[in-house]
């Protein structure tokens, strides 16, 4: 049996019973108890779980990975791991609603910035949590007009005043696993809304394990799956009976929906703000997603460390992450700018050339690739496969340039840099503008910043200016965003300034089980270097052992399980 066959497109007829069966169905769960909701998610953790190592196969098999190799270890990290932490947290998110009206957020956990407004600390949760990502912190920065004293009326609107039942066409991400059930828990239990989820046909396949997995809602007739491509995706969202519509894909996707097929018609219509779509939409797009490596007193040992982070964000799941490192910016006069991009490509040697699995990738590639003077490539590429790219010295004058504008969803890294050399404070000045104005897109950034830069006012001024003036939902300090994403306590989504006339990388958040609005970014910082090195770094032998472990401690947090997973983490 082939586990990853495309099922068949679901009929315009069973799609509206579909549809109008959830609908009515949401009216009911809005009145569902807190205890009643508790117990369904430990019912959904269970039913998970019994799903995870299958689906995972399903998932190797689609993507060309041995499910019994170290690679595996990525879609059990992408895949149940999230999951499986997003319905405990969310289960423990409702407990205190129960007992303190929202979730806690003890205000100890809250600071001001140097901008007056409000930031809470949300990883780790406490001694046993801070386990999965040692030594990380992880805050949400929220909008003006949030204060210590009225976070409360921020929290958690559908348990504070619920609406009258609503339903979500939820358009399914292709790329990983985690995106459409974690989308659609969202919507469930911080929204209160009922979900019927269009699966993407790149791993369609996952759709029966999500039907049994969350069986349990489809029992309160609040979620269903259905399939097909673009004719079944815009059937779903025009429905009567859809009130709201949320997308993980493609921008183009988003505006077609929204403005109409691309054209003079879908110009017009921009230009007078006349959607043919009127309903709520919220979406995550993708993302040029920029790694800034800040100058500094960096050794060669760490300079080979950030080298390997950064090559695992490009090689992680063939470059289909919306996260994947995309551009890297440096000082264009630094002394160990060449360093940075010779130690990257060295990294990327130690990864295997991966099947290009989504459809396009092979001709996007191509598209960035030729006709430049210098593109390393790295790897020999088979049949189905696509070597990785390393495009040096783009001219950051030239901001016509694709990789300035266009995702490239694939296997391909640039990197450009901007005026100057080693003085921090200057490049960072140049930095927040030249991405906020120039490079396409609002989902998330990684800023690489030596510590003993910060010990200088001037500097750490200067960083957490930048990290407060970035206009991304996500801004990670010496780490890959994917890791904030893993987290599920931190809002995921493009950053608010996004329109629907000029989407970028979406409007809207999902994860943040905290249930926290007017959220501006989530920020997450780690140390330069230690031990144990990140699960996504090229050639991690323990990878499987260690997503396996993980999952295990999702199910039952206990510091019994923390020396295995130590154990594993270090096999690299």
């Amino acid at each position: 049996m082939n586990v990853t066959a495309v099922p068949r497109s679901t009929p315009a007829g069973t799609l509206d019973t579909i549809v109008h069966r959830v609908k009515e169905g949401s009216r009911g769960w809005v009145r569902l108890g807190l205890g009643e909701r508790i117990a369904l998610l430990e019912e959904l953790r269970l039913a998970y779980a019994a799903i995870a190592q299958p689906s995972v196969r399903a998932a190797c098999e689609a993507k060309g990975i041995d499910p019994a190799g170290p690679l595996a270890g990525e879609e059990w990290l992408s895949g149940p791991l999230v999951v499986l932490r997003n319905l405990r947290l969310l289960a423990n998110a409702l407990r205190d609603i129960q007992r303190h009206g929202v979730p806690l957020i003890p205000a100890s956990r809250l600071r001001t910035l140097e901008d007056g407004r409000l930031a809470a600390s949300l990883y780790p949760l406490d001694a046993l949590d801070g386990t999965l990502l040692p030594r990380n912190h992880g805050e949400v920065y929220f909008q003006p007009g949030v204060t210590a004293a009225n976070l409360r009326e921020h929290q958690a609107r559908f348990y504070r005043a619920p609406h009258e039942g609503r339903l979500c066409a939820v358009l399914g991400a292709g790329n990983v696993n985690s995106i459409p059930p974690a989308d659609c828990l969202y919507k469930l239990f911080v929204e209160g809304t009922a979900c019927v989820l269009k699966m993407n046909p790149v791993n369609a396949y996952l759709g029966s394990f999500l039907e049994q997995a969350f069986a349990p809602l489809a029992r309160h007739h609040v979620f269903a799956v259905v399939y097909g491509g673009a004719d079944e995706g815009a059937a779903l969202v025009n429905h009567a009976m859809v009130d709201e519509v949320h997308i993980t894909g493609s921008d183009r996707t988003h505006d077609a929906l929204v403005w109409g097929p691309p054209g003079a018609d879908a110009d017009a219509r921009r230009a007078n703000n006349e959607p043919l779509l009127r309903k709520p939409f919220t979406s995550e797009l993708g993302n040029i997603s920029p790694v800034i490596v800040v100058p500094g007193p960096y050794s060669d040992g760490e300079l080979r460390f950030q080298a390997d982070n950064i090559a695992g964000m490009v090689a992680n799941n063939a470059s289909f992450n919306c996260n994947a490192a995309k551009l890297l910016v440096q000082p264009r006069d630094w002394a160990r700018r060449a360093g940075v991009v010779d130690g990257v490509e060295a990294s990327l040697r130690q990864a295997p050339v991966r099947r290009a699995y989504y459809p396009g990738a092979e001709q996007r590639w191509r598209q960035f690739t030729e006709n430049r003077a210098q593109v390393r490539r790295v790897g020999t590429a088979g049949p189905g496969e696509l070597s990785y790219a390393l495009i040096p010295d783009v001219d950051s004058t030239r901001t016509e340039d694709r990789v300035f504008h266009n995702e490239p969803w694939c296997t391909v890294l640039s990197e450009t840099g901007l005026p100057g050399g080693d003085d921090p404070v200057a490049f960072l000045a140049q930095v927040v503008p030249f991405l906020n104005e120039k490079v396409w897109g609002t989902l998330n950034a990684t800023l690489v910043v030596h510590p003993r830069s910060l010990k200088d006012p001037a500097v750490a001024s200067a960083v957490e200016r930048a990290i407060r003036e970035l206009r991304y939902g996500t801004v990670a300090v010496n780490t890959w965003p994917a890791a904030a994403y893993a987290l599920v306590t931190l809002p995921w989504g493009g950053h608010p300034s996004s329109t629907p006339r000029d989407i970028q990388s979406g409007l809207g958040w999902v994860h943040n089980t905290f249930m926290l609005e007017q959220v501006e970014k989530s920020v997450l910082r780690a140390p330069l270097t230690g031990l144990p090195p990140p699960p996504w770094v090229p050639g991690h032998r323990g990878l499987r052992s260690l997503g396996r472990r993980l999952v295990d401690f999702e199910l039952g947090p206990s510091w019994l399980k923390v020396p295995g997973i130590a154990v594993a983490a270090l096999r690299r």
